[in-house]
């Protein structure tokens, strides 16, 4: 068994996350690491920020920077309050000209994207950041806070989703603990895995992933690899969930025959998929269906 972390071990947590992405920099200035390990040093926290990745859109908002974005990706729909801002495709078909219009003193992307050299090669400063798991969370807070001047908000948004998540565990029916899930990323065939973000939270609610980690965070599945775990429990986006028995042999799974399904609306599901500052809002999400179930 392993011993509980000392308090100091505890506290010094989140300054150890916080020393290996900073840098050296000067007086007034701010400087980090971002997850293709290169350095980033800015005289000043940026005022003109670019996202691509709703994530880090919502991340910017939520740590109090929200006045300084002055573009973001296409699929950005949270707060409504950015609906006016300017709309610069994605991390896959970045618009590089309307960004480089903008005059960014920062773009923020996923570690992932490969369409983003041509903006580094015109002189902007693309901070990639990773996005699979909860600690990617709570690193990708602590960084875009030390960028924006306020290290410390990192750190106080993260524990408040600490207890979101712990407020969504305790409201999870006590027979469904341990349900064997299949998460269902859009309409197939990927899945989140034990492994992703997604996959964390819902050991935290203290459900069971049918997808394992060696698999990987969002594997491609074959469709029989589901029929053969016969998972206790469906969730994805509700249009899809709707016709998953018309899947060859799906119509076997207990799930199905038992309508134990998890569906999500558009939004609601958005919420699901982003690994960000809204990880509470998604527990709460998941416990709410589960807590259904336990009551049909």
């Amino acid at each position: 068994m392993k011993r509980p972390l000392s308090r100091r071990a505890w506290l010094a947590g989140p300054l150890l996350l916080a020393a290996s992405m900073a840098v050296p920099a000067a007086a007034g200035g701010v400087a980090l690491r971002d997850d293709r390990g290169t350095e980033h040093r800015f005289a000043a926290p940026p005022r003109r920020i670019v996202t691509l990745l709703p994530s880090l859109t919502e991340a910017i908002w939520v740590l109090g920077g929200g006045s300084r974005l002055v573009g973001v990706d296409r699929y950005s729909n949270w707060p409504a309050e950015l609906a006016g801002l300017p709309r610069v495709g994605s991390m896959d078909d970045a618009h590089v000209e309307a960004i480089v219009a903008l005059a960014p003193d920062v773009v923020l992307a996923s570690a992932s994207a490969r369409s983003l050299d041509r903006l580094e090669a015109l002189g902007l400063r693309v901070v990639r950041l990773k996005s699979e798991t909860h600690a990617d969370v709570r690193r990708s807070l602590q960084r875009l806070a030390l960028l924006l001047g306020t290290p410390a908000e990192g750190e106080r948004v993260w524990a408040r989703l600490e207890r979101e998540m712990d407020d969504a565990a305790l409201r999870v029916p006590a027979a469904l603990r341990g349900a064997r899930i299949y998460f269902e990323i859009g309409g197939g065939p990927y899945a989140a895995g034990a492994q992703s973000f997604i996959g964390e939270t819902m050991a935290r609610l203290g459900l069971a992933n049918i997808v394992s980690r060696e698999l990987g965070p969002f594997p491609k599945l074959n469709p029989e690899y589901v029929v053969r775990a016969q998972p206790d429990i469906l969730m994805g986006v509700r249009a899809e969930l709707q016709g998953m028995g018309a899947r060859p042999g799906w119509g076997l799974l207990a799930a199905v025959r038992n309508d134990r399904r998890c569906g999500f609306e558009t939004l609601q599901y958005d919420v699901l998929l982003r690994p960000g500052p809204r990880l509470g809002e998604a527990a709460a999400l998941l416990a709410d269906c589960l807590v259904r179930l336990g009551k049909a």
